[in-house]
């Protein structure tokens, strides 16, 4: 199921920090843990993250903060959602 994009708190579609040089990365994360720094448990969160930043939410994950379920690239400012792998039926 799809949240509305007026409940996904964090940065904006168009947030300035998206056009930035270093910015490779835009995930949407779902936060665990009641007590993680990064909000507040059950909310969705979309960031704009350079590739240091995209390794620290790869560990909360790890560690159980928070579950990522969207990431996209993001060159010169335009998202380029990952790609599902395809199956091939023989």
């Amino acid at each position: 199921m799809r949240r509305p994009p007026e409940l996904i708190k964090g940065d904006g579609l168009l947030a300035v920090k998206r056009y930035l040089d270093g910015t490779s990365h835009m995930v949407i994360f779902r936060v665990l843990a009641s007590d993680a720094a990064l909000g507040k448990r059950g909310e969705h969160i979309r960031r704009f993250l350079t590739d240091d930043e995209f390794e620290a939410i790869q560990f909360a994950e790890k560690n159980g903060f928070i579950k990522i379920i969207h990431h996209a690239a993001v060159i010169e400012g335009h998202i380029l959602p990952d790609k599902k792998k395809r199956r091939h039926h023989n």
